[in-house]
């Protein structure tokens, strides 16, 4: 969120692209493909009873997680809870809610714990609270104006020592000073190499955007920063500067020997992004020289998926901590009337967060709202993964882009206990057999490409980690890949590991 100026500008969020494959190639995928791909992932979801042997996939989600809630901000607790709190539409309050499950958060009570001052400091636009847990104590950041002049958004610190944040007092430990005394908001912490700093967004004087980067040390308490402040980036790209010149709302997670620092750029309307900045973990962060920025934004809105705006993101873990999970807001539609930021429709939306072999963060697409996407690895081929390319049901390692080996599983369009697997970047696209090969396609509602698009969810069988995929209207025969090409045959003996998969 930022201060309304005269740089807005028109301009498109970026529509859906024309589908490219792996590598080098050009990739003319169709809908069909990814019709066929729906119906497996339908199956591989666990629409159907998982039998006992069965091993759940590790996330399962609803999109949205929350309506009318923006900037969301989810930290998983040493106590087992997840803890969520966010920007509510009317920027006059910060709210707090708790679960033992990430899905839980979409129906655990709220609680409004700290309400904006009725005059002075703190008493408007009360904006994008961050929830940490520090020194065996709790504390929210946020960003707030004053009541007398709305704009002057600076940012602030509570405190509260209560085992549980939803109880007890919150002290405010008043305003996070800065080098400058401008507009300044989105403050978040992170611990590296032993050493706690702080990053945020600001104007600096002398530079004309809306909002710039930067980080600085601790100091002796969580409300403090010390010594030298690095300006970390400033929005220079056309897709940080659409409407405005923002660089805003960063989130650090640490992988691989590195650390990533994403952040928002442009509008918060269909234009709205994130960016990425590297870092390697043994670096001076503090040495503007130790950051690189992404030239290209990671997440943009999809028209395909029906998905606007994605941003002011935060990180969390899967309840059983092997998965990396992208949370972040977006809107369910491009057009918007007046001022974004009096929109109140944002919501809350989750999804994994994928990594490439070379170590770096691969966030996909914002997928459809209603049940997340899986992915299917192959038993016997362990770095290869179902996707759709020309039409076509293959099995390949490194997928790009990641979303063409994104399926979700729904209902089977036959019914009768069957699932379909339907492509999360072509909605409407269904893996389904023909002629016993594999493709993804629009489905045409004819009880043909129904039948052919739905199939029985089974054990794995060559291990039972994993699921098998039998037709629902050719009994014994399974989804099965063969010279990188996906079929729908008899397998015997050694063959049952290439009908295989391991959902992720």
């Amino acid at each position: 969120m930022r201060r309304p100026d005269p740089l807005s500008v028109a301009a498109e969020a970026p529509g859906p692209r024309a589908p490219r494959g792996s590598g080098d190639r050009t990739r003319r995928l169709a809908r069909p493909v990814v019709a066929a791909a729906t119906a497996v992932f339908a199956v591989l979801a666990g629409l159907l009873p998982a039998l006992p042997t069965q091993a759940a996939p590790a996330v399962n989600y609803t999109n949205p997680l929350v309506n009318q809630r923006a900037d969301p901000h989810i930290f998983k607790h040493t106590d087992g809870y997840y803890y969520l709190t966010a920007t509510v539409p009317q920027y006059d309050r910060i709210v707090l809610r708790r679960a033992t499950t990430l899905q839980g958060l979409s129906s655990a009570a709220e609680t409004t714990i700290w309400r904006r001052h009725t005059s002075g400091e703190m008493g408007a636009h009360i904006w994008a609270p961050e929830i940490h847990f520090i020194n065996n104590r709790w504390y929210v950041y946020f960003a707030a104006g004053r009541a007398d002049d709305i704009w002057r958004i600076r940012m602030y610190a509570l405190e509260n020592s209560s085992a549980n944040p939803l109880t007890g007092s919150w002290t405010e430990r008043g305003r996070i000073s800065t080098p400058w005394d401008t507009f300044a908001l989105d403050a978040s912490t992170f611990v590296a190499n032993g050493v706690r700093y702080l990053t945020w967004a600001q104007s600096e004087p002398g530079i004309s955007t809306n909002s710039n980067l930067y980080l600085a040390r601790m100091g002796s308490d969580p409300w403090t920063i010390t010594g030298t402040v690095t300006r970390l980036t400033v929005p220079t790209y056309d897709w940080e500067t659409r409407g405005y010149r923002v660089a805003e709302g960063p989130s650090v997670i640490q992988r691989n020997g590195r650390i990533f620092l994403t952040y928002s750029a442009s509008a918060t309307d269909a234009n709205y992004c994130l960016g990425l900045l590297t870092a390697s973990a043994t670096a001076n962060l503090l040495n503007p020289a130790s950051w690189t920025k992404s030239a290209t934004p990671v997440f943009v809105s999809n028209a395909s998926t029906g998905q606007y705006g994605p941003g002011h993101n935060s990180f969390t873990v899967s309840e059983d901590g092997q998965s990396d999970i992208l949370v972040y807001h977006d809107r369910n539609y491009r057009d918007i009337s007046g001022d974004p930021l009096n929109d109140p429709n944002r919501r809350t939306r989750i999804q994994k967060l994928y990594w490439n072999a070379d170590g770096t963060p691969n966030f996909g697409i914002p997928v459809p709202d209603g049940a997340t996407p899986v992915r299917l690895r192959s038993h016997d081929l362990t770095t290869s993964y179902l996707r759709h390319y020309d039409y076509r049901g293959r099995l390949e390692a490194n997928v790009a882009p990641l979303a063409d080996s994104q399926f979700r599983i729904v209902t089977g369009l036959a019914g009768s206990g069957s699932v379909s697997l339907e492509s999360t970047n072509f909605p409407g696209y269904y893996l389904r057999h023909r002629n016993f090969e594999v493709y993804v396609e629009r489905n045409d509602n004819s009880a043909q490409f129904r039948a052919d698009a739905s199939f029985l969810r089974r054990a794995g069988l060559a291990s039972s980690a994993g699921i098998s995929l039998e037709s629902q209207n050719s009994a014994g025969r399974y989804v099965r890949h063969r010279a990188g090409l996906l079929y729908v045959e008899a397998v015997s003996g050694t063959d049952q590991a290439s009908a295989t998969f391991h959902l992720e």
